[in-house]
């Protein structure tokens, strides 16, 4: 451990120097199966041969000239996300978060331009949406909040899966301008809202004049079966906010906006000086192109049902299983008791798993895993989870 470091993260007693797929080799040349991804980051697996030469190739000729210049791999990227996606204009940034801050200030825009001095945006209980101080009062989360006050103002809090609670704010505020909502909540738990949520959300934004603004950051680029959860629907947002498996590692964030909020933003609104440069779009084109030309998305889907399918067979009669849950490769399994010692006791059997909710085993495989490796993935996970629960009965 180096004392350099600022104390962020209580890191796991590990280091790993390389991986390949959907496997990492620690300093000491021990394999884990990861069925993390770096947090839903590493959706083509490590060292992807296409990812790696497309850097390899980037860095011997450009690495950065600024936004105050065309990229033209930035003109690419911008046009194959919105073909994928059916949204008009991108915004490239360096985070997740800083999508969802450009997201909050074309909210913004749209109120001011409406006349509302103050605008406000609906945002959900157990919903996660960065760190910087307006994401993180964004985020339904008050130990991640705790100790950051004063939050940013602007945010009006609602249960998630409640299309009646949204109702009611529109009924009764009137400086409500837009609704942030993840599609499928990562952070909180793996939830997964009922089938009529984003459309009865798309509705009431209509109705009112709202924008409706998706955080895909972790739900996009395939990962719950579609190229973005939305279209699991017929609905179509008006912001999405993407990152994390859109680079494959390498740190690039982007807002897609269509209709009215596409034309929000002018020339010294906002801006990034790193956003976007050659590097980073290089290898976001990669990742874009592999994922639809192999249609991983689709491999996703089959991936997670077997996963999903696994464990609900190996589990169904066990005692302090409280729900096992998926979209795709979003899946969960809940206990009925804290569980955060499975993280380590997980990391000695070759492992890799996360949970959050304090009793919710994550788990984000990479897209491109191979039915063995799911295979592996359940009957391992599964003796851990029964092995753990027999010993705190």
């Amino acid at each position: 451990m180096s004392k350099s470091l600022m104390q962020t993260y209580n890191r796991l007693p590990i280091t790993f120097a390389h991986g390949n797929g959907a496997w990492l080799t620690d300093t000491e040349g021990k394999r884990y199966l990861d069925a993390l991804s770096g947090i839903a980051v590493c959706g083509l697996g490590h060292a992807h041969p296409a990812v790696t030469e497309a850097l390899r190739e980037q860095v011997g000729k450009l690495l950065h000239t600024s936004n105050l210049y065309h990229i033209s791999a930035q003109n690419e990227l911008g046009d194959m996300l919105t073909q994928m996606s059916g949204m008009e204009r991108v915004f490239f940034g360096n985070s997740g978060a800083e999508a969802n801050e450009a997201a909050i200030k074309l909210a913004r825009l749209h109120g001011r331009q409406k006349g509302i001095d103050k605008p406000a945006i609906v945002v959900m209980e157990r919903s996660f949406h960065g760190r910087t101080l307006a994401t993180l009062s964004a985020t339904g989360s008050r130990k991640a909040q705790a100790g950051f006050e004063p939050l940013v103002q602007g945010f009006v809090r609602v249960p998630y899966n409640d299309i009646a609670a949204i109702q009611s704010v529109a009924e009764n505020r009137q400086d409500i301008v837009a609704v942030l909502v993840e599609p499928v909540q990562g952070e909180g738990g793996i939830n997964i809202p009922d089938d009529g949520y984003l459309a009865g959300i798309r509705e009431i934004c209509d109705t009112n004049d709202w924008l409706m603004m998706l955080d895909e950051i972790q739900s996009g680029m395939g990962r719950t079966g579609q190229y973005f959860a939305f279209q699991h629907t017929n609905i179509q947002p008006d912001v999405i906010t993407l990152a994390k498996s859109l680079g494959n590692g390498v740190p690039i964030g982007a807002c897609l906006a269509r209709g009215g909020a596409a034309d929000l933003f002018a020339p010294g609104n906002h801006g990034s000086t790193f956003g976007g440069n050659p590097l980073v779009c290089q290898a976001a084109l990669v990742v874009c192109k592999t994922l639809v030309q192999e249609r991983l998305e689709e491999r996703a889907a089959q991936l997670g049902e077997r996963i999903l399918s696994g464990l609900q067979q190996n589990l169904r009669d066990t005692g302090g299983v409280r729900g096992i849950r998926g979209k795709g490769l979003m899946l969960a399994v809940e206990l009925d008791r804290p569980c955060g010692e499975l993280v380590n006791e997980a990391l000695a059997d070759g492992l890799l798993i996360n949970v959050t909710a304090e009793r919710v085993v994550r788990l984000l495989p990479p897209l491109v895993m191979s039915d063995m490796e799911a295979d592996q993935l359940v009957v391992q996970l599964s003796k851990l989870i029964v092995d753990f629960l027999a010993e705190k009965s």
